[in-house]
């Protein structure tokens, strides 16, 4: 059990170069990746982990092809809807971050349903990165600061800024795991991640085990962490 570690966000990369890999088509990776992602947030609530974000669509996918980009929206509607019962039975509460006006209709009627649906629940609370960019989030809370009546007239700063963002009752990620060798946070919780500590492995996401979890929390409790100071 993690004494420190608070929130783990996951950029879940390599679903499809493991279904490349396998001669499958990329719509297997991301079925597969579902998979992966449940087994972790089962094993984060074990660990006592009371966030987590997950990287599932960034405002950059819309450049995949058509056909991907459709078949991700309908595996997150069919997500929403199927997976309903391990949201309950295991008290997960669902929040979503990114711009959710720049969704399809129906795949933001499924995310606000799953909000409304487990919004009591407290075993861990499992925040749904999709149409997310770190830019653009910083763009979207400064236009609603901007836009306020009702704003403070003290001076903006970061406290005051921090309000406007996607979920302002988040806590800043303390560990941020990329999968698929990759080293980069890709426009990830750009505001939010100023001090996380990243762990990169070159596993693909879908061959992410409970063991790869362990050794990422187990490297951050041995950090040490300074934010800019001293020990």
């Amino acid at each position: 059990m993690s004494r420190t570690l608070k929130h783990i966000g996951i950029i879940m990369d390599g679903n499809g170069r493991w279904a490349t890999n396998r001669k499958l088509p990329r719509t297997a990776g991301h079925r597969q990746g579902i998979t992966t992602a449940k087994k972790i947030i089962k094993e984060a609530i074990q660990l006592n982990i009371p966030w987590i974000t997950l990287y599932v669509f960034s405002t950059e996918n819309w450049k995949r092809t058509q056909e991907e980009v459709g078949f991700l929206m309908k595996l997150i509607i069919s997500h929403m809807k199927n997976e309903a019962s391990f949201y309950h039975e295991n008290k997960i509460r669902v929040r979503h971050t990114g711009d959710l006006g720049g969704l399809p209709k129906d795949v933001q009627s499924e995310i606000k349903k799953s909000i409304l649906n487990t919004k009591d629940y407290n075993a861990i609370t499992v925040n749904l990165a999709i149409n997310y960019g770190g830019r653009d989030e910083i763009i979207r809370a400064f236009r609603k600061w901007s836009e306020d009546e009702l704003k403070s007239s003290q001076d903006l700063n970061e406290e005051i800024f921090q309000l406007y963002l996607d979920n302002k009752d988040l806590p800043d990620p303390d560990l941020i795991i990329r999968s698929a060798g990759d080293q980069r946070s890709s426009n990830f919780l750009l505001w939010e991640s100023a001090y996380s500590e990243f762990y990169y492995t070159d596993k693909l996401w879908p061959d992410f085990s409970v063991e790869d979890l362990h050794l990422a929390v187990n490297n951050f409790e041995n950090r040490q962490r300074k934010f800019g100071g001293l020990n």
